[in-house]
């Protein structure tokens, strides 16, 4: 085991592994990319659909079960089937880390616009908002923290699974996982997951700080006060 370490922290640090088109730079750059993408996809898709449901209150119980079946998907049983059906591109790496965003960014869209005080929507519409005065000047400043941290979940859980690119023989830190396997190099299987586990861990650390800074000057009764 201690072996197993020491060759870890000589990996990480040679210089070798980081220069060059298969380096760490270049594998983390793809795995960034992969990951920003389908997160910017899934938030395009399954914002407007949260925020509907939430100012309307119809289609909750389709949209949160049809949630639930996109948590359940086997991943990389979406991506074999796409590739099946695309053949060999990167639509299947996408598809299916968009299929495992969205779920995050629905629910918790959705919890966050029914979490608004119905007092608040009431105050508006009485002061003689329109329907989409009320949903974005009112219920969606107020649901933001929420739907910030669903944007968070997704792209921490996309970040995780975006190793599957290297499954369809594409780039991405999963590159050193699934060539590590290949080669039975246990340094190099390792130190793709601990790549990706740190890129997670600084992403949500990052993200969980932003919040704090856009959020803390803005408490919700203050907000809510606004809007009556």
């Amino acid at each position: 085991m201690y072996e197993l370490f020491k060759g870890l922290g000589a990996w990480l640090v040679s210089g070798e592994q980081w220069a060059g088109p298969d380096g760490i730079g270049q594998r983390l750059a793809e795995h960034l990319q992969y990951s920003l993408l389908a997160t910017l996809v899934a938030a395009a898709i399954a914002l407007p659909i949260g925020l509907l449901i939430g100012h309307t209150g119809r289609g909750a119980f389709l949209a949160i079960n049809l949630s639930s079946f996109g948590r359940a998907l086997p991943t990389v049983g979406l991506v074999v089937l796409v590739f099946l059906v695309s053949g060999l591109s990167m639509w299947p790496v996408y598809i299916a880390l968009v299929a495992l965003a969205v779920p995050s960014v629905v629910t918790n869209t959705y919890a966050g616009m029914t979490a608004v005080d119905p007092e608040v929507r009431d105050a508006a519409r009485g002061q003689g908002m329109r329907w989409h005065q009320v949903l974005l000047q009112v219920e969606l400043p107020l649901a933001l923290p929420l739907i910030m941290t669903g944007l968070r979940l997704a792209l921490i859980q996309v970040v995780a699974t975006a190793t599957i690119a290297a499954y369809v023989s594409f780039g991405g830190l999963g590159r050193y996982v699934f060539d590590g396997l290949a080669q039975r190099d246990l340094v190099q299987v390792l130190g793709g997951a601990v790549l990706v586990a740190v890129v997670a861990v600084v992403l949500d650390l990052a993200l969980s700080a932003l919040q704090r800074v856009l959020f803390r000057n803005r408490p919700t009764e203050q907000v809510q006060e606004q809007a009556r």
